[in-house]
């Protein structure tokens, strides 16, 4: 089976490389957004998800597309609402019509917004932001092909040895403060997320492959509060103040999904917990194995504003 990895550079691209390469033919395309240098012994296309010449000569090589690219987060999204939905719904749209075979795609649980209760993939979505809009659009249009379409939690944890870690998702940024400022401050505290390992995204890739199956899945491994993850970094480092600030917290999202449907079409079982995650990005930073925390590539909003230019670009 030839698989083509598009987005295989990033985050989380770099965890489904290192799971896939010994099993099956890969290759990466990717336009290197946030990286300099792609230097793993896979196979490798330099490219642009918008360059749809490059991609139609490339469908017809593989069986199966992995699909990551995308502009990923809220803020990021915001900055060129038109080339995020250039990236983020058109380049999909152009595979669903040039691609005929095994599409998996990665979507977000964001789709869900706000909402109380325990939401599974047959209820309502409430997409509250550029980013969730267009992966939905994305979804809609992938409905018909050969796919299997993963709502990812909110994702955690180091990817590869490689890649870029993010540190803009609330765990790692969480535990990334209370390592170098000893506190916390929490915004409202109270919306909950799905968080889950991007090592077990990776792992739900592999299982797809695998599978016939086609549709909508949520992948996660538990849901949590903002607040109650800063109590568990608290667990790790001890003396550390956890401020809850009672203001309106920006970010409205506040969701608890299930993923039973994933464990009984794919025996989806995510292994690596919260506390596992926290552990992770405390020896990486303790270890002063990240030379500038703060250092805008690793923060998607941030890199992207400094260098807005490299959006507009083939």
């Amino acid at each position: 089976m030839k698989i083509l990895i598009v987005g295989g550079a990033g985050y989380v691209g770099g965890a489904v490389t290192d799971l896939l390469k010994n099993k099956y033919d890969i290759t990466v395309f990717d336009n290197l957004l946030y990286e300099n240098s792609f230097q793993k012994n896979v196979k490798f296309i330099y490219g642009d998800v918008r360059d749809y010449k490059l991609l139609k000569k490339l469908f017809s090589r593989f069986d199966t597309i992995v699909w990551i690219a995308a502009i990923v987060g809220d803020g990021a999204c915001n900055i060129n609402p038109s080339v995020t939905n250039e990236v983020n719904f058109n380049s999909v749209k152009f595979l669903s019509k040039n691609f005929k075979g095994r599409i998996i795609f990665f979507s977000t649980c964001s789709v869900y917004g706000a909402q109380n209760g325990i939401l599974n993939e047959k209820s309502k979505i409430n997409p509250l932001s550029m980013y969730a809009i267009t992966k939905l659009k994305a979804e809609n249009i992938l409905k018909n092909n050969n796919s299997i379409i993963f709502r990812l939690g909110t994702l955690f944890g180091i990817g590869d040895d490689y890649s870029r870690v993010r540190m803009d998702l609330v765990l790692n940024i969480l535990t990334a403060k209370a390592h170098f400022e000893k506190k916390i401050s929490v915004f409202g505290g109270n919306q909950y997320r799905p968080l889950l390992h991007v090592k077990d995204a990776a792992k739900a890739i592999e299982l797809a492959i695998e599978s016939k199956k086609n549709g909508i899945y949520n992948i996660h491994k538990e849901n949590i509060t903002i607040l109650n993850i800063a109590k568990k970094i608290k667990n790790k480092f001890k003396k550390i103040q956890v401020n809850k600030v009672k203001i309106k917290f920006q970010d409205a999202r506040n969701y608890k999904v299930t993923s039973d449907k994933a464990k009984n079409d794919l025996n989806f079982n995510p292994l690596l917990s919260i506390e596992y995650g926290i552990d992770e990005i405390y020896y990486l930073i303790s270890s002063k194995r990240i030379k500038n925390i703060n250092d805008p590539r690793y923060t998607n909003q941030k890199f992207l504003e400094m260098y807005s230019n490299k959006l507009n670009s083939i």
